[in-house]
């Protein structure tokens, strides 16, 4: 019996060290695979972006005011979405199939009647105008298109989180500058941000590739002025850099402001790409469809990109879009043409939400351009813990707080920095008043309530 039990004993030792030895190897084998699909370095570590982090916040706490995210919550001009319904039930069925892979004809020749005359030369719809999934693609197929190992690129801070991304992936270094403003106290507007001209000179060197300028401006509203657009052209001018021009608000310039396209300067036409959007032109961010445009031996760069990783865009949605800029075009002097009845519009939004910010303890930028506002909110600092929030960065730790106590989303500016500057952007919310009027009263009811409790 004894004898039995010891090779009970036996077999049972046998057993636990053949699973051991199951268990060894899988875990071994699980990491030797984990290992082997980390995310390439090209794509850092991963960290999710501002939009999925506070996409996932709303969804969360579900604020009852959206004012972090830039779209309208109101409908598109009835034209514009008419047109797509007409377009996919239509008489013609290619119109729901592959279009021309830089762009669907019709589009590229309404793009080119559009901006010929606004850059003051006759553009090539099928060389010089490229179509693009959202400007989102535009600047990738740019930056990718453009900018190899080693090229430095010049930021100007705040950006659009992208383009420090975009550009590490092509193995470029990014080269940050801030705007600041003149000063931090009283009443200030967007034009007070301003550029450190010699620190911005000293940027430029043999390695630079490129500079990426947005005007109107994303998140400040600033619209760059003639003065400052010539000291850019002027450097890159002098350095051979190459001008990547984010304009996607470029409709959305408050008066006595004008935009001006930095592609119109003297001999900055052939290093300059510019970037648009149907998205931000008609108020329907959904649809994703961007431009580019430039001399040919620019977008040819972008064209090899674009082929080889979207090929086409949505052939409805730019059929859709070609018929929306013929009805405006053809308006285009009017009071009714959306190109201007947008800016007008977006004024008294804006206006109205400045008030209610700085009834309620903030201290807004009221922006020249675009349809944000970045607004201090230190003196709300004493009214609210935000010691219950774990982020690392102030701005984060206001907007999570204040989202979950007054509701209302907004978004942290820090984002929109690299490391060595987030602690620029930390005294600040930033705001969007491309929404409903009724939501903007909201906006109002929930900032006195909330310092009502506070008081």
């Amino acid at each position: 019996m004894f004898r039995w039990r010891g090779l009970v004993s036996s077999s049972v030792n046998l057993n636990c060290f053949k699973q051991s030895n199951i268990i060894v190897r899988r875990v071994l084998s699980s990491a030797i695979m984990s290992d082997k699909f980390n995310l390439p370095a090209r794509y850092g570590t991963g960290e999710k972006s501002v939009w999925v982090e506070y996409i996932q916040l709303a969804a969360e706490y579900k604020p009852a005011v959206n004012l972090g995210q830039g779209f309208p919550d109101y409908h598109a001009p009835d034209h514009v979405t008419k047109a797509l319904a007409e377009i996919t039930v239509g008489e013609n069925p290619l119109l729901n199939q592959y279009t021309r892979g830089f762009g669907h004809p019709r589009l590229v020749q309404n793009l080119a009647k559009l901006y010929s005359p606004l850059i003051g030369r006759e553009l090539d719809p099928l060389n010089e105008i490229i179509v693009t999934s959202g400007a989102y693609e535009a600047l990738f197929s740019a930056i990718l298109g453009h900018v190899d190992e080693g090229d430095e690129v010049i930021v100007i801070e705040p950006f659009f989180d992208c383009y420090e991304f975009m550009i590490r992936s092509a193995g470029g270094v990014p080269k940050f500058i801030p705007l600041t403003p003149k000063s931090t106290e009283g009443q200030m507007t967007s034009s007070d941000w301003v550029l450190n001209e010699n620190d911005l000179t000293s940027l430029f060197n043999s390695r630079t590739k490129m500079l990426i300028l947005n005007t109107p401006h994303n998140p400040l509203g600033k619209v760059f002025t003639a003065q400052e657009l010539e000291t850019i052209a002027n450097l890159c001018k002098k350095h051979n850099v190459l001008c990547l021009s984010d304009e996607v608000y470029e409709w959305m310039v408050y008066k006595p402001h004008k935009h001006i396209r930095i592609a119109t300067l003297p001999g900055m036409w052939e290093r300059t790409i510019t970037i648009g959007s149907a998205g931000k032109t008609f108020s329907v961010t959904g649809w994703k469809t961007g431009w580019a445009y430039g001399p040919a031996n620019l977008m040819r760069n972008l064209q090899v990109v674009h082929q080889n990783c979207v090929y086409t865009c949505c052939t409805p949605i730019q059929e859709a879009v070609a018929r929306s800029f013929e009805i405006e075009m053809a308006r285009y002097n009017t009071p009714d043409c959306y190109f201007f009845s947008l800016a007008r519009e977006l004024v008294s939004k804006r206006d109205y939400l400045v008030k209610v910010l700085k009834e309620n303890g903030f201290n807004p930028t009221i922006p020249d351009g675009g349809y944000f506002i970045i607004a201090d909110w230190t003196n709300l600092e004493k009214k609210i813990d935000l010691k219950s929030e774990p982020d690392k960065y102030k701005d984060y730790r206001f907007t999570k707080k204040f989202a979950k106590e007054a509701g209302v989303l907004t978004i942290p500016p820090s984002a929109f920095y690299s490391e060595e500057h987030k602690h620029l952007g930390e005294n600040f919310a930033r705001f969007c008043f491309i929404k409903k009027d009724e939501n903007l009263a909201l906006t109002e009811k929930l900032l006195k309530e909330w310092n009502a409790k506070k008081n």
